[in-house]
């Protein structure tokens, strides 16, 4: 989880304590995130502490509140979507960098849906989402398009926002008897991106 999400310690703690700490957090996230994901976010904090392995007393430390929690969790997921961008970024060709963190970007809508509808309730404790969600991964994003642009994979006048939104939008429920494999249709759409690629700008 990126330090942007929590302050695990004092700066003045052992380092070695700082370490145990940071990995008793990221577990105790990644379990929070699962067991929200199945029995919703009033799921007892008891059931989250024992499974990550942590005292209920470190879970209300770190997260006074529930929807403390809820936003730690999902805006540690954001970090790590971010940070694999950066990641593919350094390590792939553009055109490959691009269509890999797609591929990570899917998998994140689709398994987090349920916690996507939370968020989108309105309610105030998780007002700052949506707002740290574009911060950490529209600068990603339009690198990673801005790349594949430039080496001819993709046409041109693509924004950060409009990946994001198509693949929310794609990856999202469909109301219809039989609804399309989200895979297929992010295929689909990456073909979009690619087609008449090295052509003028969108207007």
């Amino acid at each position: 989880m990126s330090s942007k999400t929590s302050t695990i310690a004092e700066e003045s703690a052992p380092r070695s304590v700082r370490a145990d700490a940071q990995r008793n957090i990221d577990t105790l996230l990644r379990t929070a995130l699962e067991v929200f994901e199945t029995s919703g976010v009033d799921a007892p904090v008891r059931e989250i502490a024992q499974k990550a392995g942590v005292g209920i007393g470190t879970i209300y430390r770190h997260f006074p509140k529930r929807s403390d929690l809820v936003v730690a969790a999902l805006c540690s997921e954001v970090d790590i979507c971010a940070d694999t961008g950066v990641e593919l970024a350094a390590t792939l060709d553009a055109g490959k960098a691009l269509t890999a963190w797609i591929d990570h970007y899917v998998q994140f809508v689709t398994k987090r849906r349920g916690l996507a509808a939370v968020l989108n309730s309105g309610e105030p404790a998780f007002k700052a989402v949506p707002s740290y969600f574009l911060q950490r991964l529209r600068p990603v994003v339009q690198d990673l398009l801005d790349a594949a642009i430039a080496s001819g994979e993709i046409r041109a006048g693509i924004q950060a926002d409009e990946l994001l939104c198509a693949v929310g939008a794609l990856c999202g429920p469909l109301e219809c008897p039989e609804p399309p494999d989200a895979w297929r249709l992010m295929a689909l759409f990456i073909d979009g991106l690619r087609y008449g690629a090295g052509a003028r700008v969108l207007k």
